[in-house]
């Protein structure tokens, strides 16, 4: 690789030059000769999908300082080349007498320090991606002009000495917010034309697939991570850098044998916009109308693609040979390519090869796309490459007239919206059960209390009116006895005392009548009273009587409500079929593929296509197919869906469920709900085969990660697995019950369980098929199995003979270790080296004829690492170098 810059600019002499703002270096990219200033990296306003703002390739020029080779060799010769930094135009020497000028964007002397190169090349296009649009930053020029030290430098040695990944991914942490914004990346290289993924070297021949409407162009196979933080980036980039393909040439001790590409996705966002601001409140009972006012949150998807490109070299400067002059050749064959697109753009060519090479096809969008591109070519100031050096400036000459459409990339996030929604209709349920359990408590509560008090009343205006009525007709009784006997004693005396006495009887007589008067007017005043308060306490009865109405009126108007939610959750029912049909026909317009362990890849990329298709302007009429996402429905309720009565509403909610086990970020939701255990339920019970079919391809999904492949174990899973690939017929569904088991045999933990359950027997029994898919998926279980026997051998934790051998899948083995299929073939060589890895299995290897294919395979695989595994194989095995000494084999 490029991993030098030669003699590194020192801080003193990279102060004393002048430093461009990012501002100012993003308002300077153009040329003199040209018409006009272009936009700045965040100018030209808000582009929709559909419209886009012209920017030009700014092209800046980077001139290495002379290495210890060049200061001995050419101590007599002057540089080549002649910088002009303040005038932005470099001179190219011919003679002692004449020199060509030439104008870039920007002039970078070998004295220029990472930060400014940063600043001046790609701050600008990272900015731009922030905003939404996507950037391409890349290298080009000759092995050994400092194009990895420009881009890939990591700076653990000294942070001033960092490259623009670093830095570039720096300043897009900063400037995202966690909760709403994401970041994932890719890390690839592309090596003698072949797509390899750094970040998972057996993803070895990556595809290209392309949009056949819209042309885009994307890698579903590679691996995409998440960053958080920039610990986690400098990882992902050291682990890239170890599986880089590099070279010991005479122009370079570490030379980069492939181009390397950095995809760095934005996902951020746009606050402000479209926000919701109709009240949550339940009180008002208007949840449909609510709902109907809510519009779906944008967000702004962007890529970055930083371009490594492994450098142009003349085979009799740099002396490649062997394996490493066909790799030369690769390089210069696919930069040769590159260069006659630049051309054809350069020129407005009616016709532009993209097609020649797949750099050209990944970098489609950067030249003449709609992506804002920034280039920046890597010389040296050896006149003994002077034509090299010729070459690059031209190439860089010609990328400056290539004019990009650049394009604001903003969605509707429908799947925010669903997840909001679902939310609020929860909400909404809870509060309904809530005030109407509130309700009723409290009804019973007045209706109790009013009951009580009336009771009540009537009980004490009953005892009052019993207690007057005694007290007075006793007194009246009193009375009268009073006046009887004296009455009596008047009659008895004498007239004279009767004379006497007449007058004072009269008086007495007369005061006791005004006394009963008076004690009558007193009860009927406390009678009337008492019949007042009765009256009150009936009012107060009629008053809670019309409370209690008016609160069954509520309950009667929750009740019609939720009658609406029930209707609305009936059509969401409904959505969640039509999306399953949906994902279906995508599902099956997708190429089928032999993915390591993924059974339905690609739905994601194709609904991401999907939904940047559709116009924001439609956004009042009928809706998107976009919207009709799985978070729709919810994950509980799609699972229910599972045991339905209805066949059509059960195939459909399986395919729903397949689809999302196929994201990682699902697959712990579903186990956790119980997804696993119905998903293994309908494989026993079952008989449709769409349903098993695509059941045991979400178990083969979910059984990519070690905890759920514990939990298939437990419950029976390889045992159904094994009885689905007896009965099936279809080679699709052999082939999901084939990755299933696969997945399950690279678990060291579960060898003995996985073949005392059939499932080596289940994997040699679906050989039968012949289907080269199901085939794939056998022989990558196999070697699965088989690596994990030879890592419990090493360990000591296993002897004797290999389960496979006991199982008889060696025969199979050896005679399908020459497939004409790529993947087939890799596998099984790799099942058969790590099964000859182990002694005791050497004379099952020699009498099964292995041998012979164990010496091929150490001779004339194409992959190195197979290669160099079974010639360590055959060199440390007593049995087989015997056997090979007898038959006169050389290694």
């Amino acid at each position: 690789m490029d991993r030098q810059q030669g003699s590194a600019a020192t801080p003193k002499a990279a102060a004393g030059k002048p430093r461009l703002s990012a501002s100012a270096s993003a308002g300077g990219a153009y040329r003199r000769t040209s018409s006009g200033p272009l936009p700045a990296a965040g100018g030209g306003g808000r582009a929709s999908s559909d419209s886009g703002v012209s920017s030009r390739v700014r092209v800046a020029v980077r001139l290495r300082p002379r290495n210890a080779e060049e200061q001995a060799a050419d101590a007599d010769f002057a540089d080549c080349v002649e910088l002009q930094p303040e005038l932005k135009r470099l001179k190219l020497r011919k003679n002692n007498w004449e020199s060509d000028t030439f104008e870039f964007d920007e002039v970078l002397t070998e004295f220029s320090s990472q930060k400014r190169v940063y600043e001046v090349v790609a701050k600008p296009v990272v900015e731009s991606v922030l905003e939404g649009y996507n950037g391409t930053v890349m290298a080009y020029g000759q092995t050994g002009t400092g194009k990895t030290f420009t881009l890939g430098r990591l700076g653990d040695e000294d942070t001033a000495a960092r490259g623009i990944m670093v830095r570039a991914m720096e300043d897009i942490l900063a400037d995202i917010t966690p909760e709403t914004d994401t970041i994932s990346l890719s890390y690839l290289q592309l090596y003698m034309e072949m797509i390899q993924d750094l970040l998972d070297p057996v993803n070895d021949n990556i595809a290209i697939v392309e949009d056949p409407r819209t042309g885009d162009v994307s890698l579903p196979g590679a691996t995409v991570v998440e960053v958080r933080d920039q610990k986690s980036f400098m990882d992902l980039l050291r682990i890239g850098e170890a599986h880089r393909a590099a070279a010991n040439t005479k122009m370079n001790t570490e030379s980069s044998r492939s181009h390397a590409i950095l995809m760095v996705n934005v996902r951020r966002a746009v606050k402000g916009r479209n926000e919701m601001d109709v009240s949550m409140s339940a009180e008002n009972g208007h949840s449909s109308s609510m709902m109907g006012s809510l519009r779906p949150p944008i967000v702004r998807k962007s890529k970055l693609v930083v371009v490594d490109l492994a450098g142009s070299e003349r085979i009799d400067k740099s002396g490649s040979e062997g394996h490493t002059l066909e790799e030369a050749k690769s390089i210069n064959l696919s930069l040769s390519s590159l260069g006659k697109c630049i051309n054809a753009l350069a020129e407005s060519s009616a016709h532009v090869p993209v097609r020649d090479s797949k750099l050209t096809r990944l970098l489609k969008d950067s030249f003449g796309g709609t992506a804002r591109t920034s280039l920046v070519v890597t010389i040296g100031p050896s006149p003994r490459h002077r034509g090299e050096t010729t070459s690059t400036i031209m190439f860089g000459q010609r990328a400056m007239k290539v004019q990009n459409m650049v394009k604001l990339k903003e969605e509707f996030d429908y799947k925010s919206l669903c997840r909001r929604l679902d939310i609020e209709l929860d909400k909404l349920i809870a509060e309904n059960e809530r005030q109407r359990k509130y309700f009723d408590d409290e009804v019973e509560r007045i209706t109790t209390e009013a009951q009580c008090r009336v009771v009540e009343a009537e009980r004490e205006c009953k005892i009052a009116l019993e207690n007057e009525k005694m007290k007075y007709h006793q007194e009246y009784l009193d009375s009268i006895k009073i006046l009887e006997e004296k009455w009596k004693v008047h009659q008895q005396s004498p007239k004279k005392e009767v004379k006497e006495t007449e007058s004072t009887s009269n008086g007495d007589v007369h005061e006791l009548l005004q006394n009963e008067k008076m004690l009558r007017q007193s009860a009927e005043d406390e009678s009337n009273d008492l019949r007042n308060q009765l009256l009150h306490w009936k009012k107060m009865e009629a008053t809670a009587t019309a409370e209690v109405v008016k609160l069954r009126r509520m309950l009667d108007t929750e009740a019609s409500q939720k009658d609406k939610f029930e209707e609305e959750i009936a059509v969401l029912k409904s959505q969640l079929m039509q999306l399953s049909m949906d994902a279906d026909e995508t599902r099956m317009s997708l190429d089928t593929g032999d993915g390591p362990g993924k059974i339905f890849p690609g739905l994601d990329s194709l609904m991401s296509h999907t939904r940047s298709s559709q116009p924001r302007e439609q956004s009042n009429g009928p809706k998107a197919p976009v919207a009709k996402l799985f978070e729709q429905v919810g994950l509980q309720k799609i699972l229910s869906l599972l045991e339905s009565e209805e066949p059509d509403v059960r195939v459909h909610a399986v395919k729903v469920v397949a689809n999302l086990a196929a994201e990682e970020a699902n697959q712990e939701k579903i186990v956790e709900a119980g997804g696993l255990t119905s998903l293994l339920m309908l494989l026993r019970s079952s008989e449709d085969e769409t349903i098993r079919r695509v059941a045991a391809g979400a178990i083969a999904n979910l059984a990519m990660n070690e905890t759920n492949q514990d939990l298939i174990m437990a419950q029976g899973g390889v045992t159904l697995l094994s009885m689905t690939a007896s009965d099936a017929e279809d080679p699709q569904t052999l082939r999901m019950v084939a990755g299933a088991i696969a997945n399950l045999c690279g678990n060291d933990k579960l060898q003995a369980r996985l073949r005392g359950e059939g499932g080596i027997k289940a994997l040699l029994g679906m050989v039968k098929c012949g289907h080269p898919d199901v085939l794939a998926q056998v022989a990558r279980g196999i070697a699965n199995f088989a690596k994990c026997e030879s890592r419990a051998a090493t360990q000591g934790n296993k002897v004797g003979r290999s389960l496979l051998v006991d199982d008889g899948a060696l025969p199979w083995i050896v005679k399908n270790a020459n497939n004409e299929a790529a993947p087939i073939r890799r596998h099984i060589e790799l099942a058969l080296c790590h099964l000859a890895q182990h002694e005791v299995n050497a004379k099952d290897i020699v009498s099964e004829g292995a041998l012979w294919e164990l010496v091929r395979i150490s001779r004339d695989c194409s992959r190195e690492d197979i290669r160099m595994l079974a010639y360590r194989t055959l060199t440390s095995s007593p049995t087989l170098q015997s056997e090979m000494r007898r038959l006169r084999i050389e290694c």
